[in-house]
């Protein structure tokens, strides 16, 4: 892939961080980015005397505006009053939505001294390896994150989306199918801010649309079954008449409306 496709790629991956107020997701947002977050400070260091709370909640409000120099002024003073899990965590985020991997890194494992059954760091700290590649890493950090907090969906997602990476659609099929139990309406929420997973090529990111696909006719949802097909065709899966064989689209194969999707054959999106 090219590296101005791939930088793109990890800006729109970032950008995601913004959804969540912990925690990290490895999605990406089809949101443009025309240039990295910006890093200039544009207000006043932060005021000694504040308490570790209004500290705290300025770096917030920095960080959801987009001051992230400022955001991590801000942060790194109120630590300086108390050694909290919590800030630590968000001050990576902070970092990670700078690019400054390392820094975001060093915080969430800060944030798990802290804390040790902290999984909103284990799950960011998973986000990092799985945007340096290291997917094994990933995975076991996913898996930590799951082990203290079992019924978070967005953790069995990112857990799926590494096992993707790794080509073990069987396991990444079964973390997908935890995280739609917990919450029925993940892969719509996430489809509505950018549902394609930060894959490595766009051969991953069709048969990802699949997986979803076939997920959703096994539970009887036509019509996200439908949509997932139809994504897997625009992003070109050359597996796509698998769907006339695989006994999990027997129910999707009735509809006048897979019939109707299958004569279009909806024509892949170029990059």
């Amino acid at each position: 892939m090219p590296r101005l496709v791939v930088r793109f790629s990890l800006l729109l991956l970032l950008t995601s961080i913004a959804l969540s107020p912990v925690s990290l997701s490895a999605q990406k947002i089809e949101e443009n980015f025309a240039t990295a977050p910006e890093q200039l400070r544009r207000i006043e260091p932060p005021d000694p005397a504040m308490s570790f709370e209004s500290l705290e909640s300025r770096a917030d409000e920095l960080r959801y505006t987009k001051a992230f120099a400022d955001a991590i002024d801000y942060y790194k003073a109120a630590l300086t009053k108390k050694k909290d899990a919590r800030v630590f965590n968000k001050m990576g985020m902070t970092e990670l939505m700078m690019m400054r991997y390392d820094e975001a890194a060093y915080d969430f494992q800060r944030s798990l001294k802290a804390d040790k059954t902290y999984a909103e760091a284990y799950n960011n700290l998973g986000v990092i390896r799985y945007i340096k590649k290291d997917y094994r890493g990933a995975i076991k950090n996913y898996s930590k994150a799951i082990s203290f907090r079992e019924d978070f969906a967005s953790y069995h997602s990112n857990l799926g989306t590494a096992y993707f990476a790794r080509k073990k659609f069987d396991k990444a099929m079964l973390e997908y199918q935890r995280a739609l139990e917990i919450d029925p309406t993940v892969f719509e929420r996430r489809s509505r801010t950018g549902i394609s997973a930060h894959m490595a090529t766009d051969r991953d990111r069709a048969h990802y649309h699949y997986v979803i696909a076939k997920m959703f006719a096994v539970k009887g949802d036509s019509e996200r079954c439908l949509l997932y097909l139809r994504k897997a065709m625009e992003d070109g899966y050359n597996g796509i008449d698998n769907v006339y064989r695989e006994n999990e689209f027997a129910g999707i194969r009735k509809d006048p409306r897979f019939a109707e999707l299958m004569r279009a054959r909806p024509a892949a999106i170029p990059n």
